[in-house]
C-alpha cells in the first residue's frame, strides 16, 4: 500500500501533466492558422482534438518556422522547402507537408534552368532576363524586342529557323541579351545550348586524342536552339572552320533549326577573320561559304553602349 506522501507525489506529477496539456491546448486553439482551419472544418470535435494534440503541437511549431521566411536557404523545417497543412483522417486531425511557395519557385527555376545547357558560360548569364534591359536606352531596348520577336517566332506553331547576328564592342551587353533569350525561350518549354565558341573549339582540338569529337559535335548540331558566343574570339585553323563550324552550320541549316551569334565583328569582318588561318594562309572562299550560311540564316542586330563591365 502507498504511503499517503506517495500518493500526493504521484497526485501532483499528474496535475503538472494535466496543467501543461491545458496550456499546450490553449496554445493550440489560439493559434490563428488553428482557427482558419477550424473556421473551414466545423464538424471538428473536442475529442478529434485531444486525439490529436500531438500533431496539433507539431502544425503549430513548424508554421512557426516557416513566418518571415524569406527564400528556400532560409528554411528551418527538417523537411527544406515543405510546409505543415492539416487534414482530417477519419477521426484524427493529421499534419502533412507540401511545398511552400519558396520551394514551389525554386523547383520551377531549376526546371527552367535544366532547358539552359552551358558551355563555358558565366553561371550569372543564365539567369539574365528581358525585365533587366533599360528601357530608356534605345538601342539596348531594340534589341530585346528583336530578341523577344526571335523567341515569338521560335516558340510559333510554324517555328522559326531564322536566328539572330548580334554584334558589338566589348561589355555592351551582348551575351546577357543571349542569357534572357534563353531564359524565355525555357519558359515555353524550348531548350537553347549556349557555347563560349573560343573555349568550345579549344576543347574540340582536345577532344580529338580521346575521340570524343563526333560526340560533342552532334550534342551541339542538335540543339534546339544554339547560341555561339563571341565569334571570331578564337584562334582560326582551317580545321576548325571547316569540319567543326562548318558541320555544324550545315546540319543545323538542313534541319531548319535556328542559331543565334554573339561577335565584335560584323558580318564583314568576320568573313575576313574566317579567311585566315595559321596555316593555310587566306581563303576567302572557304570563309565566303561559311558567312552565307551565317547571313542567311540571322538577322543582324548593332548592340551598342558603354562597357559595362567596367563599372
Amino acid at each position: 500500500m502507498k504511503s499517503i506522501s506517495e500518493s500526493m507525489k504521484s497526485f501532483t506529477e499528474r496535475s503538472n501533466v494535466e496543467r501543461e496539456l491545458i496550456e499546450v491546448k490553449k496554445k493550440v486553439l489560439s493559434h490563428p492558422d488553428w482557427k482558419a482551419f477550424h473556421r473551414a472544418n466545423p464538424e471538428v470535435t473536442i475529442e478529434m482534438i485531444n486525439k490529436s494534440l500531438p500533431r496539433l503541437v507539431e502544425f503549430i511549431e513548424g508554421t512557426r518556422n516557416c513566418k518571415g521566411c524569406m527564400d528556400l536557404k532560409s528554411c528551418r523545417n527538417m523537411i527544406k522547402g515543405y510546409e505543415p497543412q492539416l487534414f482530417i483522417n477519419g477521426q484524427i486531425i493529421d499534419v502533412t507537408y507540401n511545398r511552400c511557395p519558396s520551394k514551389v519557385a525554386n523547383d520551377e527555376m531549376e526546371s527552367l534552368q535544366s532547358l539552359i545547357k552551358s558551355y563555358f558560360i558565366p553561371k550569372d548569364i543564365l539567369a539574365a532576363t528581358f525585365d533587366q534591359f533599360d528601357k530608356k536606352d534605345k538601342e539596348r531596348y531594340q534589341a530585346t524586342l528583336n530578341a523577344a520577336e526571335f523567341v515569338k517566332a521560335v516558340s510559333s506553331p510554324e517555328g522559326s529557323s531564322q536566328g539572330l547576328y548580334v554584334h558589338g564592342e566589348f561589355g555592351v551587353g551582348k551575351t546577357f541579351l543571349m542569357g534572357a533569350m534563353a531564359n524565355a525561350l525555357a519558359k515555353k518549354n524550348i531548350q537553347t545550348i549556349l557555347v563560349y565558341t573560343p573555349d568550345f573549339f579549344r576543347e574540340m582540338k582536345s577532344s580529338i586524342g580521346d575521340q570524343t569529337v563526333d560526340e560533342k559535335l552532334n550534342v551541339i548540331k542538335k540543339a534546339p536552339v544554339l547560341v555561339l558566343d563571341d565569334i571570331g574570339a578564337e584562334t582560326m585553323s582551317s580545321w576548325i572552320r571547316d569540319e567543326v563550324l562548318g558541320s555544324i552550320l550545315q546540319h543545323r541549316m538542313m534541319e531548319k533549326l535556328p542559331t543565334c551569334y554573339t561577335s565584335n565583328y560584323d558580318y564583314e569582318e568576320l568573313e575576313g577573320h574566317l579567311a585566315y588561318s595559321q596555316k593555310g594562309g587566306i581563303e576567302q572562299l572557304k570563309a565566303k561559304r561559311i558567312m552565307e550560311r551565317i547571313k542567311h540564316f540571322t538577322t543582324p542586330i548593332s548592340l551598342g553602349g558603354e562597357n559595362r563591365r567596367q563599372k
